[in-house]
């Protein structure tokens, strides 16, 4: 776990670290030594904000929020390996950071340069182009993001954006990752094959252009054809040099970077057209050879060269841009869906003004091309360009960028970077590591905006490494993602103090098993993580890491969002604060003081909508134990939790019933005067278990003499009463189940469930004799052990009940595992193992549902019968079972036999039987009954 210190725990944290402690605890109890540290991202824009409004140092603010929030992880009951603890603000860890920025530096993977940036006015610093969401906004502020030509830090992380690309599908084959995050993290990647082509321009009419030919990227070269404008980005170097004379140009830029990236806003360049190539080398008389040059904002300064093509009648954006910018004039499509189609036109105002994005068939009257499927055509169209001369190069174009990890804030590693007049950029010797920020007076934080650091001449002046005279350092520091893209790693070898990790231990911790977290990391942190683990892979610090090609995460589980219970005003949609709500009555809450019924809805949890659930009134309320199951019996893992406090006493209740059945004797009250004495092997099968009973003198069983032990163990197995069978038939069941849910399917709400039957059955099952509390113990000595991850104050408290209740009976028992002897921990003893082989001679139970002409008459747990389709083996064997069950239902229209004129239908051999009855009227019906029940009683007299 790798929290940001906010300073309060919400339920979204309480989720992901629940889901990650019931795991580590689970594989601590089934014998895995396991690690689960703990650590802090302790950087970043939040703290330093904070400290700008209160005017107090970051580090402070940051420290008291640590520490309240462990105040609060220690109470919610989970278990983490506080001997590791990190942070990431102390100078000992983002020394290993600024190791790692140098060690990048030295393979030439870290550069400076002067590029065009995404800049938050709000925060007054650059976000990588993955912490600007959909709108142009930014990932914390809020704010409007603005393009700014500056100088800046990246790492080039599409040096090894193959790889990223291509282990996505061993990850994805693996089925351990998310679908969904692969198919974000393959998108934004975003490999693409396609062409470069050339436009030529031409100014005015006719006029001869002294400018440079537009390069343009396509990945679909077969709708050339349909080109109906070339598109600039804002930065396109023809934009420049036109808005040097074009003032309303140089107004639409400025406007344009406040505008959303999805906008459909254009500006026509005057006295300007880009020339279709294909029209020099065609035959076609179409009018599309010159085309309008538009600046979009929608096109990407760094995608290709800066300039598209639009093609209306084959793809949505292009349509969008199209019928925005123009006129109603039609727009030609070139690509047909099945072949032996003309070309056609796409007409403003009716139904058929819909692009056809998909590839096909060129169409029929496309001289040269008719009828070509479109990655033919498109292979035909490139020759016919190269034949005639025209520049034409297969490419392969990427939409990942190089990693922009520069911040002009202050609260954050500093770049480990000396800037001097005449060496240049020159790294800090690693043994001068690590370059500290420096301890700036309160004053430096109180209502300023910026970054400090470069307003310190003390800190920033230096002298040079290599030459020795006066230099100044970098006064940027690096993005938090820096930090969290190799905390990992520093948990294994938390104490070294000469390297980020040794590789000895990096070759046996990596890659990290199970990680857990949420998908809004897709892009950002697990993209990151998985670049530099990989760069880690090719140094000595991880040579192992080579065989997993340089994954840091073997399993990704990705938990849902927790939404809370929202109320609002139905009639203006208002959300209504708690006190506005009437909870009298809490299945219809009412609007104060009206008693209008108000709406009930579950929304993603914030302030503006009232619905916030503090965790820590919760678990004071409740418990952490009640706490924990309840969100995880709410929801699967990655599902979204709806969390509705109204459910959470069925869950106390249960964990109620596991406490009081650990106090139970186990002793009937005719055997109380002979004791309990329980094996030593916790774990044995239920043969073992009656054949122990039997050599104790506890069970009497008269059997040949002549058998042998195998086969009278077995006897006694087959012998028991269908109670018991079923008792320990459904615990081996239930343990087969959890164990996989919590090993491989991480189902931790069919967990619970589970859990929950297997206590009601324990309750249920009758306590006649000696041997079956003998099997209830052992059924509650392994639901306890399965209890533990989920509920481990419940399971300890109810360990210790029945290490209390047996000790005293086996203290002269020197080696048995429940011997006083400190009263171990419920850990100690693992996981339960289902007794398999027992299991399989059992004569099976299931729970079948009678119908009667498909309504539900009742449902009985009968002993399972392997039934055909037909229902004719149910017909001779399973009918007397329901019959003898049905009687003491309500009244039923036949007894015995099914008439021969009614259906039987086993569905799932024999978990649902339904009887049909035939088409016959109630009165014949009526009759047919009467006439049965007088020959039954006619039967009886005789």
């Amino acid at each position: 776990m790798f929290p940001y210190p906010s300073g309060t725990l919400h339920l979204g944290h309480l989720r992901v670290y629940t889901i990650a402690d019931v795991l580590a605890r689970f594989k601590h109890l089934d014998g895995f030594r396991v690690l689960h540290p703990i650590g802090w991202d302790a950087f970043g824009l939040p703290a330093e904000n904070a400290a700008l409004e209160r005017g107090v140092q970051p580090g402070a603010w940051t420290r008291q929020n640590i520490a309240a929030m462990k105040a609060q992880m220690r109470a919610m009951g989970g278990q983490w390996d506080w001997d590791r603890e990190l942070r990431t603000c102390d100078p000992a860890v983002y020394q290993h950071t600024q190791r790692l920025f140098l060690l990048l530096h030295a393979r030439g993977l870290a550069y400076q340069a002067e590029a065009l940036v995404n800049y938050d006015p709000v925060d007054k610093t650059v976000l990588a182009n993955e912490q600007v969401d959909a709108h142009g906004c930014s990932w914390r502020s809020g704010a409007k993001v603005e393009k700014l030509l500056l100088k800046q830090w990246f790492l080039k992380i599409k040096h090894f954006q193959d790889a990223l690309l291509h282990d996505l599908d061993a990850l994805a084959e693996s089925g351990r990752w998310p679908e969904r995050v692969i198919s974000m993290q393959r998108n934004w990647i975003g490999r693409s094959e396609g062409m470069k082509l050339c436009f030529d321009i031409q100014t005015g009419d006719a006029g001869e252009s002294q400018h440079d030919p537009l390069e343009v990227f396509t990945t679909r070269a077969d709708t050339l054809f349909g080109v109906h404008y070339v598109a600039l980005s804002l930065h396109h170097p023809l934009v420049q040099a036109a808005a040097k004379h074009d003032d309303a140009l140089k107004a639409f830029r400025q406007r344009a970077h406040h505008l959303p990236p999805d906008s459909k806003e254009g500006y026509l360049l005057p006295n300007l057209q880009a020339i279709n190539p294909l029209f020099d080398v065609s035959r076609s008389e179409d009018g599309g050879r010159l085309v309008p040059i538009y600046v979009a904002p929608y096109v990407l300064e760094d995608y290709g060269s800066g300039a598209v093509m639009g093609v209306p009648g084959h793809d949505t954006r292009d349509h969008a841009f199209w019928r925005a910018n123009t006129d109603a004039r039609p727009i030609r499509t070139v690509i047909t869906t099945e072949p032996g189609v003309s070309s056609g036109s796409l007409i403003p105002g009716q139904d058929g003004d819909r692009p056809v994005t998909a590839k096909g068939f060129m169409a029929t009257d496309i001289d040269g091309f008719a009828d070509l499927p479109s990655d033919e055509a498109a292979q035909r169209i490139a020759s016919r360009l190269q034949q005639s001369g025209k520049p034409v190069e297969k490419t392969v174009n990427w939409r990942l960028r190089d990693w922009l990890i520069s911040r002009q804030r202050y609260w954050g590693t500093p770049i480990p970077i000396i800037h001097c007049n005449t060496c240049g950029p020159v790294p800090v010797p690693v043994a001068d590591l690590p370059v500290e920020l420096p301890q700036l007076p309160d004053a430096s934080f109180r209502g300023r905006t910026g970054n400090p650091l470069a307003d310190d001449e003390t800190w920033k002046k230096t002298t040079c490494p290599k030459c020795g005279e006066a230099a100044e350092r970098e006064t940027d520091t690096m993005d938090t993602f820096m930090d969290s893209s190799w905390y990992f790693f520093r948990f294994l070898d938390p104490q070294n103090s000469t390297s980020l990790v040794s590789p000895d231990k990096a070759n046996r911790g990596m890659p990290v098993d199970v990680y857990v977290g949420g998908v809004e990391h897709a892009i950002l942190h697990l993209l990151y993580a998985r670049f530099i683990s990989k760069f880690l892979a090719t140094t000595p610090l991880w040579p192992a890491g080579r065989l997993v090609h340089g994954e840091p995460f073997k399993h990704l589980l990705t938990q849902g969002m927790v939404h809370g219970k929202t109320y609002s005003d139905p009639d203006t949609r208002r959300f209504l604060r708690p006190e506005e709500v009437d909870l009298t009555n809490p299945s219809a809450p009412t609007m104060r003081p009206h008693g209008q019924p108000c709406t009930v809805s579950f929304e993603k949890m914030s302030k503006s909508k009232h619905n916030g659930v503090d965790p820590g009134e919760t678990i004071a309320r409740y418990g952490a134990d009640v706490t924990r199951a309840h969100m995880l019996f709410q929801a699967p893992v990655s599902a979204v939790l709806e969390w509705d406090e109204t459910s959470i006493t069925g869950v106390q209740r249960w964990l109620v019933r596991v406490i009081r059945l650990s106090k139970a004797t186990f002793v009937t009250p005719e055997d109380h005067s002979r004791g309990f004495r329980p094996p030593k092997n916790i774990d044995m099968s239920l043969t073992d278990l009656l054949w122990w009973l039997h050599e104790e003198g506890l069970i009497k069983h008269k059997m040949s003499m002549d058998q042998d032990f195998n086969t009278l163990k077995l006897a006694w197995v087959q012998k028991l009463p269908d109670g018991e069978r079923y008792l320990w038939g459904q615990l081996q069941n239930i343990i087969t189940s959890v164990r996989q849910s919590y090993s491989e399917t991480h189902s931790l709400n069919t967990v619970v469930s589970h859990l929950m039957t297997l206590t009601n059955i324990i309750w249920d099952t009758a306590h006649t004799s000696l041997h079956v509390a003998y099997l209830k113990w052992f059924a509650t000595v392994h639901l306890l052990r399965m209890v533990a991850p989920i509920a481990p104050a419940v399971a300890e408290e109810g360990w210790k009940n029945i290490h209390t209740a047996t000790s005293a009976r086996i203290n002269q028992i020197v080696d048995h595992p429940l011997r006083d002897c400190g009263r171990p921990s419920v850990f100690a003893f693992g996981f339960p193992i289902a007794d398999g082989n027992t299991s399989s001679k059992l004569r099976l139970f299931t729970t079948c549902v009678f119908q009667i002409n498909g309504k539900k008459r009742f449902e009985k747990v009968l002993e399972a019968i392997v039934a055909t389709d037909t229902g004719s083996e149910w017909l001779e064997v399973g009918t007397g079972k329901l019959w003898k069950a049905f009687e003491t239902s309500e009244p039923h229209p036949f007894y015995g036999l099914i008439p021969k004129d009614f259906k039987l239908i086993v569905v799932k051999r024999g978990q649902v039987v339904n009887v049909v009855s035939p088409n016959i009227s109630k009165e014949d019906r009526k009759k047919a009954r009467e006439e049965k029940m007088a020959q039954r009683r006619a039967k009886k007299q005789v």
